[in-house]
């Protein structure tokens, strides 16, 4: 099944992504993002290329099952790529570290938001960072009724600087780690913004 994401028959644009009807499947699966610009720290000359374009960073839909018995996600593909094209960084790693390591570029940060104050998002940003994926991001995807098993194959044996779950053996890791630990801790000093 990693094949298909590593000689994808087609790159998805945003627009295509999020059209109704949307191309994306409502299944299990496993997905991976392309990207004909990276954020300038990403290392990316050992990342397998497709078409001038760089593969990142994967995921799935949906997580693997809890050990505990506990409930099972019931996130699908369509819900998860639908959602890193336009959701917010609380609820999308892709978004978040892309908004982490683009942040000096695109003028964004990232913020404490809501009444308490809990939920990390770009805010406004948001709508920077979604025309920034719209032109340098384009996604492919297979389904996979195991998706977790095929993420830790492509994790294992793909060089993927934007995943850190799994990921620790990557050469960006600590970077991007501490990136992101900036971030928040930046967004933490900073008052909670009302929305």
């Amino acid at each position: 099944m990693s094949a298909s994401l590593l000689s994808p028959d087609r790159l998805w644009t945003r627009a295509e992504v999020l059209a109704r009807p949307t191309p994306v499947p409502a299944a299990n699966g496993v997905y991976a993002w392309y990207f004909d610009t990276a954020p300038s720290v990403v290392p990316v000359d050992g990342c397998h290329q497709v078409d001038g374009m760089a593969l990142l960073y994967v995921g799935i839909s949906p997580k693997r099952p809890p050990a505990n018995g506990g409930p099972v996600s019931k996130q699908t593909l369509r819900s998860r790529v639908r959602y890193h094209y336009r959701g917010n960084a609380y609820g999308s790693t892709l978004r978040l570290t892309l908004g982490v390591l683009l942040a000096d570029e695109l003028g964004i940060g990232l913020r404490r938001v809501g009444s308490t104050g809990n939920r990390l998002t770009f805010s406004d940003g948001e709508a920077v960072l979604n025309e920034w994926m719209a032109a340098h991001a384009r996604v492919c995807w297979v389904e996979d009724p195991r998706p977790w098993l095929t993420e830790t194959k492509l994790i294992e044996g793909v060089d993927l600087p934007l995943n850190l779950l799994q990921n620790a053996h990557g050469s960006f890791y600590a970077q991007l780690s501490q990136a992101r630990a900036r971030q928040r801790e930046l967004a933490r000093s900073l008052p909670v913004l009302p929305r």
